[in-house]
């Protein structure tokens, strides 16, 4: 098992993998840390990813707010002031939300 609080992840280069990864979402589109973490060559590890995405050193550079769960849900604890920032971000980008808060990955999931 993958301690996500190991220091040994962030140095590893494992989390400058995951934003290298994330900067390469385009505007309008999001992608689920599943997803991230099975394109970094480690799929379980999508945890791994949240907390890299947590960490994120690279406001404005990492565009953390386009990652999603594999449902469509926004995070409680996305680290730039909240799901209503991230959601509001999102929505300046054209992604719609059903009545539930929920982004329809069928149509808005970069691939």
């Amino acid at each position: 098992m993958i301690d996500r609080n190991d220091p040994k992840m962030k140095n590893s280069g494992y989390f400058e993998k995951v934003y290298e990864i994330v900067r390469l979402v385009p505007a309008g589109r999001v992608t689920t840390y599943g997803r991230i973490a099975a394109m970094t060559g480690y799929p379980a590890r999508s945890q791994v990813v949240g907390w890299a995405l947590h960490c994120n050193p690279y406001q404005g550079d990492v565009p953390c707010h386009r990652i999603v769960d594999r449902n469509g849900r926004l995070s409680e604890s996305y680290v730039f002031g909240g799901v209503g920032v991230q959601r509001d971000l999102l929505e300046k980008e054209g992604i719609c939300f059903n009545e539930e808060g929920r982004i329809d990955l069928d149509k808005y999931q970069w691939k």
